[in-house]
């Protein structure tokens, strides 16, 4: 009876110390009596103190108090989770609280498209203020994490897949990385007939990587794939323009040319499939479903050429021989004359 009894009067004394050391601490009052405060962002760093963290929400002006803060944080006794969170200081100390410990962060929303380079992809994470472009490229070609994915080239160039992303405010280029191969290995794991040999799923990425370059219209992409199928069977150059387009942007760093001239097709690098036959050493994009898909399903045809029919509905023409691909360029500039 009497542990029961002292375990009682325990139990009130802490609710009411704790009824007390709210009302001080604005338990029941905001730190402003603004009626439409703007919300702001408040980061708590990893491994910051309560006492810290009640510090730091006074010195941005989103409570009244920091001790009496201090004291309910310590008597609620829950975790306060690190992360950005956004806040108002027209929310009490217990709203304030119990939000912190619920760990409901603010994330960063990221969309990054099909057919995006290393760098434009860097570029853009660091536009969103999620990391800085040069630390995301550094962790793309960092050896111990692509071999932990049995990655076999110099970067994570073309197995960083195009999605939505939510990203917390706090992330690592490594982090960042990591969840974009493991969203790819996720979404291929469906593709029928996607590699599992790391050699084999490698040649696979880099052919995606071109067609991603090369389609406009989603029902073509097997077709295409298809025709650069029947060219490497043969020891038929791959002459795509997109490689030339990224030897040009990516390597050379010149602007995106309107169109490609002769010199621009006879550049001599290993990346200018005009000029080499075969794959080139790597991917120059990071293809998105259709184009992987594309890659291990192609269309089975006799095609070996195709041109772009029409540049506003982005479909085109296939033919199986020189011929039929000049009558078919013919045919094209006899339509746009006659617009």
């Amino acid at each position: 009876m009497k542990q029961k009894r002292f375990r009682l009067i325990m139990f009130v004394l802490a609710c009411i110390l704790l009824i007390a050391v709210g009302t001080v601490a604005g338990f029941y009052t905001p730190a402003s009596f603004d009626t439409n405060p703007a919300e702001q962002l408040f980061t708590i760093k990893r491994g910051a103190s309560v006492r810290a963290i009640a510090a730091d929400l006074k010195a941005a002006g989103l409570i009244r108090f920091e001790y009496p803060a201090y004291l309910y944080f310590r008597l609620v006794n829950k975790p306060i989770k690190a992360g950005t969170y956004k806040l108002s200081p027209a929310w009490s100390v217990h709203t304030l609280c119990a939000y912190l410990q619920a760990g409901k962060q603010e994330l960063i929303k990221v969309t990054v498209p099909e057919g995006l380079t290393l760098s434009k992809t860097a570029a853009i994470l660091e536009d969103r203020q999620v990391v800085a472009a040069d630390d995301f490229l550094a962790a793309a070609k960092n050896e111990a994490l692509l071999q932990s994915y049995s990655i076999i080239g110099a970067s994570a160039e073309g197995f960083l897949f195009p999605d939505t992303y939510f990203f917390s405010y706090d992330e690592t280029a490594e982090r960042v990385i990591t969840v974009m191969l493991d969203n790819f290995f996720h979404k291929t794991a469906d593709i029928p007939h996607f590699p599992d040999d790391p050699a084999q799923r490698y040649e696979a990425v880099i052919l995606a990587s071109i067609i991603e370059r090369e389609y406009r219209v989603p029902e073509e992409a097997v077709k295409i794939a298809g025709v650069f199928s029947n060219r490497l069977q043969i020891g038929m150059g791959l002459q795509s323009c997109a490689t030339v387009e990224y030897i040009l942007t990516e390597i050379q760093h010149k602007p995106h040319p309107d169109r490609l001239l002769n010199r621009d097709l006879e550049v001599d690098h290993p990346y200018n499939t005009y000029k080499w036959r075969g794959l080139p050493p790597g991917p120059i994009s990071n293809p998105g479903m259709t184009a992987l898909y594309a890659a291990c399903n192609p269309e089975k045809s006799g095609y070996l050429y195709f041109r772009l029919e029409n540049a506003e509905t982005g479909t085109h023409i296939f033919t199986r021989n020189l011929t039929e691909h000049a009558k078919a360029g013919a045919i094209i500039l006899k339509r746009a004359a006659g617009r």
